[in-house]
């Protein structure tokens, strides 16, 4: 004779089982957490330059009160939570762009390099351009974006020499004058300006000034965009039909100086000149179509730029598998 189980009598049983009983002899995996994947370089195609995105690690602002300013505190923080963001601990990547045009290698700004005045998740350039297979001595140039510590901290090593042997180096006559000269910086700026010596000194004979529109290395062209520093410089790189725009230091966060593209940055030299020139080169990237590679935004710092009614807004563009 047989009987109906009913779906609580199931249940029931099921309740009154431990799980080694429900599985038998099978063994439990114990298997260590691998930590988090290396992100230390990204590669894809402009035309028929290859570009090389290398890492020089996270670099930590911290709370954005009086680093970001000109909107009242609780709505900065209401646009970070409502974009999922820290609202008290503000992290920015470091992206630089090589670009292989084939007949010459180019390497846009070198990270912080030995110093960890933004904590010790910096200065990882070397290794990620090793993880990439490139070798420093391949450079064929260096191009600045302009003076700060975290764009010209990565040419010499730990002893001074140049790691980039065969590069020559390139940026705005104003910027190098004045990261080099204390009088200009202030004293304020004293470990900006020692890091730009220790860095640039030894390479003085090897540098180029760039102008504003210039063409100055075939692909690379230079366009102002003054306020974050005197010279401060964002490039369009152009190859095979395409185009893309470094933006370098142009926008530090996706959201704060993107929707509100008036607000003022504590780091810039001259915050309203910055927000003019923000405005700008954001509209004309807008209007333009033209694909972005931020340095400070979320790995591997590539989108695109589009208007809204109060300011700009950021579209990370697909990575190519």
């Amino acid at each position: 004779m047989t009987s109906d189980v009913s779906r609580r009598s199931l249940l029931a049983l099921g309740a009154g089982l431990t799980t080694s009983a429900l599985l038998g002899d099978i063994a439990q995996a114990k298997a260590p957490k691998l930590g988090p994947a290396p992100q230390t370089f990204y590669r894809f195609d402009v035309g028929d330059a290859e570009v090389t995105v290398v890492s020089d690690g996270a670099l930590g602002l911290g709370d954005p009160k009086g680093t970001f300013t000109g909107v009242p505190d609780d709505e900065l923080r209401k646009m970070l939570t409502d974009n999922f963001l820290a609202p008290n601990n503000v992290v920015l990547e470091q992206n630089s762009p090589i670009v292989n045009f084939g007949d010459k290698l180019v390497l846009f700004d070198t990270g912080m390099g030995t110093s960890k005045m933004f904590g010790n998740a910096t200065g990882k350039q070397q290794k990620s351009m090793k993880d990439a297979g490139i070798k420093p001595e391949d450079i064929d140039a260096v191009v600045f974006s302009h003076g700060h510590i975290d764009h010209i901290g990565g040419v010499v090593g730990d002893d001074g020499k140049n790691l980039f042997p065969n590069a020559q180096f390139y940026i705005a006559e104003n910027d190098l004058d004045y990261w080099t000269d204390y009088d200009k910086a202030g004293p304020k700026m004293k470990d900006f300006v020692d890091h730009a010596k220790k860095n640039l000194t030894p390479v003085r004979d090897r540098i180029v000034f760039y102008k504003n529109e210039q063409e100055f290395l075939p692909g690379v062209t230079a366009l102002s965009a003054p306020g974050h520093t005197v010279g401060h410089t964002i490039f369009v790189i152009s190859s095979g039909g395409k185009s893309l725009a470094y933006t370098a230091d142009l926008t530090h966060h996706p959201i704060l100086l993107m929707e509100k593209p008036r607000m003022e940055f504590a780091y810039d030299t001259d915050p309203a000149q910055a927000a003019g020139s923000r405005v700008k080169m954001l509209d004309m990237l807008a209007t333009q179509k033209i694909p972005v590679l931020a340095y400070h935004y979320p790995w591997p710092g590539i989108g695109h730029v589009a208007k809204t009614a109060e300011g700009f807004h950021y579209v990370p563009e697909p990575r190519q598998l």
